[in-house]
Parts: C-alpha cells; structure tokens; sequence
C-alpha cells in the first residue's frame, strides 16, 4: 500500500452547498504548502458519464486531455490547481456497475453470487485509490456525490467505512459539508439540520472529523461550541464557510478558519513549506480593483442555468483579472434573438461570444447575432457550434450560397458547410463517441490566434461530432475569412478569421476547458483586450 493519505468529502442537509469548491479550495491549501495534490469525483447517478446529459440537467460537460466527459466540479479542481484531471478523476455509478457486470460476463467471480457488499464496493474502493497508488500524490482528495441518507450514495459511504478501517484513522479524514439555515421569523441560526446529518452519518458506520458549515451569517463561539459537542468534533474542527463575493475567496476564508492546519494535524503531516498564497492573492487584486468594465454577450441556448456554460464564464473572470478589466456577462437566449430586434438587444455589447450546443433550436438567432458582430465590427469569439454557425454566416450572407447549413440543423442540405465527421458515420452509440480530448493544431503565422498564442503549435480539447466540410474550402475562404488554424493529422478546420475585422475568431475546440486562475487562456485574454479596446476606441 501506497503512503498516499486520503481526505473525503461528504455532503448534508442540502445539495449544491459547493463540495467541489470546498474540496478544491483545501487542495490549493494543501499544494500552496508543497504537497502533491489531487481530487476526484464520485457522482451516484446511474448514467456513464455527463456526456449524455441535457445541460438543463446537470450543467456543462467538462472535458479532460484524455477524452474523458466529466462532472463539472472537475473544471473547478483544475482552475484551482493549475493541473490536469483524467478519466480517473470522475467515477459514476453507471461505471462502477458497468465495469462489474462486463466482470461477472467472463467469470471473473467464479460463480459467486454479484452483490452491493462486496463485489459493487470493492470496485468502488479500487478506483479510490487508483491514484493514491499511482504513487504521484501525498494526497487524494475524494468527494462523494449526492447528500448523506441518498439512496443512492449508500454504496459510497460503505466504501468510504471501509477505506477508513483499511487505511487506519491517521490516514484518512472525513469532511461534512453542511448548511446552518438561518430564520429569519426566529431571527437565528438553527444547528439541528446538521445534527441530524451528522447523525445519520455516523449511522452508516462513519464519524465525521471536521465540518464545514455553509452560512449567509457569521457563527458565533457559543454556536461553534454547541456544534462541536453535539456533532462530536473538536471545536477547532468546526470550519465557518460563509457566503462570499467569488469562489476564489474561499480559499482564503478556509486558511483564515485553519482548515488546513486540522487536515494536516489529523493526518500526522507537518507542511513542506510555509503556506505561499501570494500569485493567487495578486490574482484576486486585480479581480478586486479593475480600471475598466466591459459588457460582453454570451449567445446560447441554456443561460437560463449559468452552471451550463461555467467555464466560458470562469474563464471570462480569469481573463478579466489579466486585463484588470471587469468582465459583465450579458446572457442572451438565441431563440429570442430570431424574433427580437437584433439591434436593440446587442447594440450596447463591448465583445459577443456565440456559444457551443447541440441541435436545431436557436441556430438563426446566433448566425443573426454573429452577422451583427462581423458588420457592425464587433470582437467576436465563436466557440465550437459558434466557430460552425459563423462559417455558415459567412458562406450565407457574403459568399452568397443561401442554402448553407450544418447536416446536424438540415440532413439533407444541398449545401452541407457543415458536415458529420466521417469517422461518426458509422457510430450509433452516443456516450462517449464524439472527437473527444487534446487534438494538435497548427496556427498560421500573422493571425490573431498565433498572436494571442504566441507559438505556433498548440493543444487544445474536443467535444463535438461535426466539422467544417472541407469540400468547400475555396468557396468560402477568401483574402478576408480565412483558416487560422488546422489538425496536422486530418486537415481539420480548427480556427477561422475574419481579417477585415478588429478581432473575429472561431474555434472548433473549447479553450475555455484549459483557463486556470494561474494561467489564464491566450484567446480569452485577447477577446477581452479586443473587446475593451472597441469600448475604449469606438
């Protein structure tokens, strides 16, 4: 066995009181302070993986190098860390009973009978510790998926008993996350909800070790001691997580509260170094104290939940420090951009960016809003459907092919600019089947992506089953629209320009998987200067 220590993260009294954030703000504690740190994700939901999902659903699909389509809380880990996530870093029940019944098909249990314990929690145990024993990491943070009393995270938390009593208590600790509602008819905080969830905790066999508890108010001594004694913790174990302006302040509320230095404490770890949070505090300077503002319009079909484009808006923050430059998102459904004023709705945006999906609904009302954006000389960031609708727009409205349109919208177009690529054509499972993870391209020189990149090969990550149908090449492109940047291996058209332009750029990939808070993404960052420029410059 590995000297990897775990910690895990459990969930109570609610869902969505940020387990991912918690979790990643300790871990970029624990890394400010030299350890090697990961996260992973185990989420109880009996679909494979999010890549089937319905954004309305679940949020955005996070992609990692390796392809894998992965939970959401996946892209915070990496923003927060600077370090990659793969395939083994998301695990959902529908793996997990996958991979043991694919098992029991060739005879692997020798005839015994297939059961919840042990069979379902050995599988379980065995990918917790996957990268615990790839011997990269001090430490492996594990969040569990769900609230604590789920059904369906039951085989969870028995896995998560065992792993304690494998590993012995000085090797693993337990996290809860908790809400302390405040009502306001009584005028006070209420510690009962988490009593409860604590309890019924510690009746699947687990003792929690430190709490944090999620509040709108702050916590005072009496109520942090009364938690303590009723929830069996040491009062230092009771970690205050109020509400605050950013995500990215939470890592310093958590260091104000000491979670880290219990962490360590329990886990018999003295720190590496001393705890260096200063690029991340200069990041949150900025963050603070822009010298502009812009207004930026997000075009898309599901802004109705902001979680459905999270790291397009993530990375609009991280560009926006960059530039020392607030970043306002104004959402725009496209479909009431088809029988709205075009000019009315945009006429007031500094930059406009058309965003990825699937599907007909709402396709004229981003070409509508990407035609606004090249006549009217606006920074224009499409991002892999918004790359395919503004070749459409371009081939449309000046090339002068008024049939042109995407096989996905019209299967049998005359004029196909878009196409199904040929390796999808023969697949009919749709899990995990599209051009997925880190694909090369090659950028040509004097362009606005080799310029923002500043080199001239980059790497960046795929979700998608059309492409650009490269039969129509010399049709569309011209002196003015031109291929920025393609796959050396299959010729694909990866980025397009439009020269006569400040700033107008289509990518088939999803730069915004790859824009951490240490290393903000190249194209981001230029969109934002682009587009603060035409504010500055009208």
């Amino acid at each position: 066995m590995s000297d990897t220590k775990y910690i895990f993260v459990t969930g109570g009294v609610t869902s969505s009181l940020g387990k991912g954030i918690i979790a990643a703000s300790l871990a970029k504690l624990l890394q400010a302070q030299n350890f090697k740190v990961t996260i992973q994700k185990f989420d109880p939901y009996i679909n494979v993986d999010p890549g089937t999902l319905n954004p309305y659903e679940h949020g955005e699909c996070f992609v990692t190098d390796d392809g894998a389509e992965t939970d959401l809380d996946l892209g915070h880990y990496e923003r927060f860390l600077n370090v990659n996530t793969s395939q083994a870093n998301n695990v959902t029940t529908g793996r997990v009973y996958q991979s043991v019944i694919e098992k029991e098909r060739k005879g692997e249990f020798l005839g015994k009978t297939v059961q919840v314990i042990p069979h379902i929690t050995n599988e379980i145990k065995e990918r917790m510790q996957l990268l615990g024993d790839s011997g990269d990491y001090d430490i492996v943070i594990t969040e569990i998926g769900g609230t604590v009393g789920d059904i369906e995270s039951l085989p969870y938390i028995e896995s998560v008993r065992q792993m304690i009593w494998d590993l012995g208590r000085e090797n693993a600790v337990v996290i809860h996350l908790t809400l302390i509602p405040f009502l306001s008819a009584a005028g006070e905080l209420k510690t009962k909800p988490t009593q409860h969830s604590v309890k019924t905790l510690m009746e699947s066999g687990i003792s929690a070790d430190i709490i944090v508890c999620r509040t709108e108010h702050e916590l005072n001594e009496e109520l942090r001691e009364k938690l303590a004694l009723f929830c069996n913790v040491k009062r230092e174990a009771i970690i205050q997580s109020i509400d605050v302006d950013t995500i990215y302040d939470v890592p310093l509320k958590m260091s104000d509260e000491g979670l880290d230095k219990v962490v360590l404490e329990k886990l018999k770890l003295k720190p590496k170094k001393a705890l260096d949070l200063s690029s991340w505090n200069a990041f949150l300077t900025q963050l603070k104290n822009p010298k502009n503002s812009i207004k930026v319009g997000l075009v898309g079909k599901y802004v109705e939940l902001q979680d459905s484009y999270k790291s397009i808006l993530e990375s609009l923050i991280h560009a926006g420090a960059e530039n020392e430059t607030e970043v306002e998102v104004i959402s725009l459904h496209s479909e009431h951009l088809e029988t709205g004023n075009i000019q009315e709705s945009l006429k007031f945006l500094d930059g406009i960016i058309v965003a990825p999906g699937f599907g007909e609904r709402g396709i004229e009302g981003k070409i509508a809003a990407i035609a606004y954006a090249r006549e009217n000389k606006i920074p224009f960031l499409g991002i892999c459907l918004g790359m395919q609708m503004a070749v459409i727009e371009y081939a449309r409205n000046h090339v002068g092919l008024a049939k042109a349109n995407s096989t996905e919208m019209e299967v049998d177009c005359s004029v196909p600019v878009i196409d199904l690529m040929e390796s999808q054509k023969s697949i009919v499972k749709k899990g995990g089947t599209m051009r997925l993870g880190a694909w090369d391209c090659e950028l040509k020189s004097n362009t606005k992506a080799a310029a923002a990149y500043q080199k001239s090969t980059i790497s960046e990550r795929h979700r998608h089953r059309y492409e650009f149908n490269n039969d129509y090449l010399d049709q569309i492109f011209d002196q003015n629209f031109i291929v920025a940047g393609t796959n050396p291996e299959t010729g694909l058209v990866e980025i397009v320009e439009n020269k006569n332009h400040p700033w107008f750029v289509g990518v088939q990939f999803h730069p915004e998987y790859k824009s951490t808070v240490s290393d903000p993404h190249p194209l981001f960052k230029a969109f934002v200067k682009a587009s603060l420029a035409k504010k500055l410059n009208p």
